[in-house]
């Protein structure tokens, strides 16, 4: 399929693979995409400009790439910043389409349904979509498709005008007559409200006095706060709505001086919030922000989660302000027509962008059109296009190559373990990548030199040429990805956990025992690999005594309504690092295990990922895990501690490492050498000799004792 991507401020239409369909969500054929003038084009002329001149605007930038020079080191860092800055970036939020896929667990919507689709990320410039269905409309009747498209960014609109909420007779000053402030006064002139609108486009200015503004002023031609006095019979408006895009701090400082005593300010557009108390004070202006589509918006449980807000106690959700700006334009309240909306193909989109930027001030809609609503093919009608080839002719790598598919091409396999990959050209072969958003599939394979790239991963199981399947996906699907490719034959790497659940576990084990599987298992347990473990394990293999094993992991404060903490938590997902490394140091299996968490009656921190693991060994060693997230940032991450033969060895967050009583090899590292280069290698070995660095045996135990821990009360 062709979606528009930009990259050093050319949007261009790209072929990349069709996305797929997901649970909670709707695979959407594209009729019609609306660009928006101020915040695509905007990001446009920003791809544009130099990393130094966005450094200087961006301050907040510059102390996340220091903080990461300082954890992950200057190659680590330039690598991903040259790949952020070289990569193409999706454009729009505001579509119209037909429904062609349900996902589970929707209701309401049926193949061939008109819908409205919103979202940045999901609703892009593309000939399919796949858009989670708080944030899909179904359209009203005799609505034309083009104007649905339109959805999203009226939504912005009628938002605003709810804010403001302005009664019959009242007075509003709309302050910028763009595409949002000519749709806000239509609703507000609907409302009964009277309008003023004010501009330093004259022609913007014509269409508004067209639309039923009562009076238009032309701000650099007149005294603006003077004439809505006059206007208003020398008492000020009850409110301004701001639409207008400006950083010039003068606007908003006369939207307050313009208002009535007790009057509002209801900033939708783009203003510098460097606001002078004095214009606010005197007259108690209140100034209210109005957040895009209105209620549900940046909430992940409404929009990616898909739970609604109850009716009766938020009458007006995003997706209900969607169908009612729909319902306005399909009954005329709100005209489209007079607004001269412009229509290109998806082809043209590079020349549509560019008469966007040489006439904003003009050109206030914007289309892209996919096809005809005719000539659409019924759902089920049309193969989809799920894979795209970057390199025209595919053959069989160099057989001591190991070639991989990646299943799920998230920001740790992207920025962690692809570029290890990719540096070990004598070993790996980045073959397919494949990710259920195909922009994001595309994306990386062009990063990495994959020639192959699809949203579809059932390719790389069905590809004879894919020796290793490589799984980085969420991890509640990682146990039936791991299944699907052992029985296909597949060496697998999955990044940890191998599973979340018992149930999931045995459905592993049972493979196994069936002595079923005769390749690879691997799992990405990579802190066992380090150079700071194999110098602790050449000390301790001929130990007379137990260890005694402490291992402290500062793992950070996460929001718990973030997706790491479904699934088995952080424990399953991130603990099983160090429970992997206790087995590899102790050499011995878990005898016992014991759990105890924090029980926190208020505050912000939950039992779920504060709570220490002790595990007693059949060798008589005994492992201590805490893993909190309860401490403070600046203490380092990780810190191991090994006890033996009144020895100990001390491990500071894989930085360097330290002997008492016993003599070690000087080891230092800038950043944490947590072994993820080291573990590739072992890959390599593990799939060309048939050894396996961790028996199957021991990564089951150590998932279960994971899931266990999580579980415990």
């Amino acid at each position: 399929m062709k979606q528009a991507l930009v990259k050093h401020g050319i949007v261009l239409p790209v072929q990349v693979p069709e996305p797929t369909v997901k649970p909670g969500c709707l695979k959407i054929r594209v009729l019609y995409s609306c660009v928006s003038t101020g915040t695509e084009i905007k990001g446009v002329t920003d791809s544009k400009r130099s990393l130094l001149k966005k450094a200087l605007d961006n301050p907040e930038k510059v102390k996340m790439a220091l903080d990461m020079l300082a954890t992950k080191g200057i190659k680590k860092t330039a690598n991903k910043i040259a790949a952020s800055e070289d990569s193409m970036k999706s454009q729009g939020y505001s579509v119209s389409g037909i429904v062609t896929e349900i996902g589970s667990g929707v209701t309401g919507f049926q193949p061939g349904d008109l819908v409205s689709g919103s979202g940045q990320g999901f609703a892009v410039h593309a000939e399919y979509v796949v858009i989670p269905k708080n944030l899909v409309t179904k359209a009203p009747e005799g609505i034309k498709p083009e104007y649905v498209s339109i959805g999203t960014i009226g939504s912005i609109a009628l938002h605003g005008v709810r804010r403001i909420d302005l009664k019959l007779g009242e007075f509003c000053v709309v302050y910028g007559t763009g595409l949002l402030g000519l749709l806000a006064l239509q609703m507000l002139r609907s409302s009964g409200v009277r309008v003023a609108c004010i501009d330093i486009n004259n022609e913007r200015l014509a269409k508004a006095m067209q639309l039923g503004a009562e009076i238009t002023i032309n701000a650099s031609k007149e005294d603006a706060v003077l004439s809505v006095n006059n206007w208003t019979n020398g008492y000020g408006a009850d409110a301004v709505l701001y639409t207008a895009a400006s950083s010039d701090p003068k606007l908003i400082s006369q939207s307050f001086k313009m208002c009535r005593r007790k009057g509002r300010v209801v900033v939708v557009g783009v203003a510098p919030l460097n606001i002078d108390r004095s214009d606010m004070y005197k007259n108690e202006i209140d100034l209210l922000i109005s957040t895009s589509y209105g209620p549900g918006r940046y909430d992940d449980k409404y929009e990616l989660e898909g739970i609604d807000y109850p009716y009766a106690y938020v009458r007006w959700t995003e997706n209900r302000n969607i169908y009612e700006f729909l319902r306005l334009v399909r009954d005329g309240a709100v005209l489209i027509e007079p607004l001269d909306p412009v229509i290109y193909p998806i082809d043209d989109v590079t020349q549509a962008y560019a008469d966007l930027e040489e006439k904003a001030a003009t050109q206030l809609i914007s289309i892209l059109d996919y096809h005809a609503l005719d000539s659409i093919e019924k759902a089920g009608g049309q193969k989809p296009d799920t894979t795209t080839l970057l390199t025209p002719e595919l053959q069989r790598h160099n057989k001591q190559l190991i070639n991989i598919g990646l299943i799920g091409a998230g920001g740790f396999a992207t920025g962690v373990l692809l570029p290890i990959i990719a540096s070990m050209k004598d070993k790996f072969m980045i073959k397919t990548i494949a990710n259920r958003n195909g922009e994001k599939a595309h994306k990386v394979a062009s990063q990495f030199n994959a020639p192959m790239a699809t949203s579809d991963y059932q390719t790389i199981l069905n590809d004879n040429d894919i020796d290793l399947v490589m799984i980085c996906t969420r991890h509640n699907n990682h146990a039936s990805l791991v299944l699907e490719a052992l029985k296909k034959g597949k060496h697998v790497y999955v990044e940890k956990p191998l599973a979340t659940t018992e149930e999931e576990l045995k459905l592993i084990e049972n493979l196994y025992e069936a002595k079923a599987i005769h390749t690879q298992l691997l799992v990405g347990f990579n802190r066992r690999y380090s150079a700071y473990t194999k110098e602790i394990l050449r000390h301790c293999t001929k130990r007379q005594s137990p260890l005694y094993i402490r291992y402290r992991m500062n793992a950070g404060f996460i929001p718990y309504d973030t997706w790491v903490h479904s699934d088995g938590g952080r424990i399953v997902g991130e603990a099983c690092h160090i429970i992997d490394l206790m087995s590899c140091l102790t050499n011995s299996e878990v005898k016992e295990i014991s759990v105890n968490a924090i029980s926190p009656s208020a505050g912000r921190y939950e039992a779920s990922d504060s709570r220490s693991v002790v595990l007693k060994y059949m060798d008589g060693s005994v492992g201590v895990l805490d893993y909190f997230a309860t401490g403070n940032k600046e203490l380092p991450k990780e810190n191991l501690e090994v006890h033996f033969d009144g020895k100990s060895i001390v491990v500071d967050d894989y930085k360097n490492i330290s002997g008492y009583g016993i003599k070690v090899k000087d080891i230092r590292s800038k950043t944490s050498g947590k072994g993820h280069d080291e573990e590739w290698l072992a890959v390599y070995d593990a799939i060309k000799s048939g050894r396996t660095p961790i028996s199957v045996r021991s990564l089951i135990d150590t998932t279960r004792i994971s899931i266990l821990a999580a579980n415990a009360d």
